[in-house]
């Protein structure tokens, strides 16, 4: 069989768009992409299509074409270009990338769409989302609270706008939950929140009525014991073993940055957080390692990021990742079977092993199976 593989370079608006078809005799495998290609977000609908035709290289079968389409991060134009994969006999598509592009959608119920979201909560009934959601890594977190016997375990959510889906994440995966709350973001509010979350000046007194306590006295060595004292925060035990907070950058450094200040430390309590995307920036705050999270296999991900760079000469996008693996998927699910009938394979229990790790596919729900990580004396170490 000769593969003739065709690659097209356009210029529209002043970008240069990489297309590309795998072309041959035998019945095609046609999906599309929608994608930024155009707006503030074309870096990344770029990354994805380069990164869905290393995909294609990869399989290496001559049925598969891929059929672009901008969405230019607007939902009206990810509806027109819908339309027009429509038109072209496509019937599944791989994207949108963002939440807000998946608004019309549902008017296209012949589609299913395989969205590079990690929302879940109000989708239409043709997408699937397929990022890293909140309940994959709660899963992941359930099984590392378990597998280590901690018992005990608050979660501090941020009220933000995703605070609905971390609350859907925990309650699909069952995690065991000790207490919960809900902080305010803003700084100024915050360390109160958490000094009352820690009971921090009921301990922070408890501290300074030992001292007088001590001092008035006539117990041997007092004076030492004054000084022991006198170099602690706080006296009392905190009555939970860890604490994720389902926060991510500043934000989450902020948290736990009040956390030490009520004298909360990890070296005492498990700091447990969401996935970071092996953010390198937590390597240098040694003052709240050890810190964990669930995350993508990270050899898979280095080994990616190399090949990607081998072949484009830059550093792909995470969400050019997750676009490799669902080409992938969806290649695999249309093995013997009919992509008319996606819908029908997704509400079927399957497994998927791709680089970010295996898709667990049952009732049009992707969920991941996560490793989880630790960051220690400046180190990232895999606890499985």
């Amino acid at each position: 069989m000769i593969k003739l593989i065709k690659i097209l370079f356009i210029l529209k608006f002043g970008v240069f768009l990489l297309f590309f078809q795998i072309l041959n005799a035998s019945e095609k495998i046609k999906i599309g992409l929608l994608i930024p290609m155009t707006g503030s977000n074309k870096e990344i609908g770029q990354s994805i299509i380069k990164a869905v035709s290393l995909a294609v290289k990869d399989i290496d079968d001559d049925s598969i074409e891929i059929y672009p389409k901008d969405t230019a991060s607007r939902p009206n134009q990810a509806l027109k270009s819908a339309f027009e994969l429509k038109q072209m006999g496509i019937k599944v598509v791989i994207g949108p990338v963002f939440y807000e592009s998946l608004t019309y959608l549902d008017e296209m119920k012949d589609l299913t769409f395989l969205s590079l979201t990690n929302k879940t909560l109000d989708l239409p009934k043709n997408v699937i989302s397929a990022g890293i959601n909140s309940t994959s890594q709660f899963n992941t977190i359930k099984k590392f609270l378990e597998k280590n016997n901690i018992e005990k375990t608050i979660f501090l959510t941020p009220i933000q706008e995703y605070e609905f889906e971390i609350k859907k994440g925990m309650k699909d995966s069952k995690i065991k939950i000790f207490k919960e709350y809900d902080y305010n973001t803003d700084p100024t509010k915050l360390t109160k929140q958490i000094e009352e979350i820690t009971k921090y000046k009921i301990r922070k007194q408890n501290l300074e009525d030992e001292i007088t306590r001590i001092k008035n006295s006539n117990e041997p060595n007092k004076e030492k014991k004054i000084k022991r004292l006198e170099k602690r925060y706080t006296i009392g035990n905190l009555n939970f073993d860890a604490v994720v907070i389902a926060d991510f950058d500043e934000s989450l450094k902020s948290v736990t940055t009040s956390l030490l200040y009520t004298d909360v430390k990890p070296k005492n309590k498990h700091f447990i957080t969401l996935n970071q995307w092996f953010d390198e920036s937590l390597l240098n705050e040694t003052d709240i390692q050890p810190i964990y999270y669930p995350s993508i296999n990270k050899e898979n991900f280095n080994d990616y990021k190399i090949k990607y760079f081998n072949t484009f000469n830059e550093d792909p996008s995470h969400l050019s990742l997750l676009s490799y693996d669902l080409l992938g998927l969806v290649y695999y699910l249309s093995l013997g079977s009919d992509l008319s009938n996606l819908n029908k394979l997704f509400k079927k229990q399957n497994s998927f092993k791709g680089k970010i790790g295996i898709f667990d596919i049952k009732n049009n729900k992707i969920n991941h199976r996560l490793n989880f990580y630790k960051i220690d004396e400046k180190e990232l170490i895999k606890i499985f």
